[in-house]
């Protein structure tokens, strides 16, 4: 992600870690962070639900259950409310700095897309929409990652039509959040995370479990009993994601989890995932993860 110019006329760097400048509308607020030195153990609080997205350089991040992991660009990290963040910086320098966003959402705000989905867009096992994301770190999709771009250059801009540009983005973020959320639970089903199988988790499984059969619109539409169009409507509504894309994104994980840790060669690895060419498979590859698989096997 890149930062816009007005962002760096206007801000003041005052601090070597975390470095903060923020933006503000009606319903959002949104802080950019600078860190240009290593630090160890630096703790941030927010009064609100905060959306955490790297733009540069690497951050290392202490759960709870003092578990860690590596905070990168293209991810983004949702935090609760008065959740205390502890953070290493263990890469920041003053030539590579580390920067990252962090967009405190209006819980009222948050409430109202919710309750705006669940009057609109019922999700088919008759379940509510619930804005739970308690310390979820994910991988952008496009979608995400462009709307979080975009969100950067309408708070950093001076435009009298901020707030309404801005309101209008937030609440296609948090769908697109809550619809990311429900597809990482179906592509973990097999964790038992659903106390029962229902039409569109059993079709989920399906595919992660049939990845070399027939995955077609009519044979998945058959197994969920809905007719092709209905499936099709229902599936995106579901997980954000066409049929075609969510079997796509299984593939890749799956063909980078056997480069990764199998001494299968290209070849061996695309045909296990179920893609019928080399192409296809390097494009739908390079697009998920941006690299191509033989620098992962190299």
């Amino acid at each position: 992600m890149l930062l816009s110019s007005s962002y760096f006329k206007t801000r003041k760097l005052q601090d070597l870690v975390e470095n903060q400048t923020s933006y503000s509308t009606d319903d959002a607020c949104m802080h950019i962070f600078e860190t240009h030195q290593k630090a160890q153990k630096v703790q941030l609080t927010f009064d609100n639900l905060v959306l955490a997205s790297m733009i540069e350089g690497r951050k290392h991040m202490h759960r709870l259950d003092k578990s860690t992991y590596d905070f990168v660009p293209g991810e983004t990290v949702i935090m609760p409310a008065e959740r205390t963040m502890c953070i290493d910086f263990p890469d920041a320098q003053k030539s590579i700095p580390t920067r990252c966003l962090a967009l405190e959402l209006n819980k009222d705000q948050v409430s109202k897309v919710v309750h705006h989905l669940n009057e609109t867009q019922g999700r088919l096992d008759g379940s509510l929409w619930q804005a739970d994301f308690d310390h979820w770190h994910f991988k952008h999709d496009q979608a995400i990652q462009s709307l979080v771009q975009r969100l950067i250059f309408l708070f950093t801009e001076n435009h009298p039509s901020k707030d309404f540009f801005v309101r209008n983005m937030i609440q296609e973020l948090i769908i697109r959040l809550l619809q990311q959320a429900n597809r990482e639970n179906y592509l973990e089903i097999e964790k038992d995370k659903f106390k029962g199988i229902k039409r569109i988790e059993h079709v989920s499984k399906h595919i992660r479990t049939h990845l070399n059969s027939d995955l077609s619109i009519e044979k998945l539409s058959s197994l969920a009993c809905m007719s092709s169009s209905h499936f099709y409507k229902t599936f995106k509504n579901e997980t954000g994601l066409s049929p075609t894309q969510f079997i796509n994104k299984v593939r890749v994980e799956k063909a980078m989890s056997l480069l990764r840790t199998t001494d299968m060669d290209l070849t061996e690895v695309y045909m296990a995932c179920g893609f019928n060419n080399r192409s296809y498979f390097n494009r739908m590859f390079k697009r998920h993860y941006k690299r191509n698989p033989g620098e992962i096997k190299a």
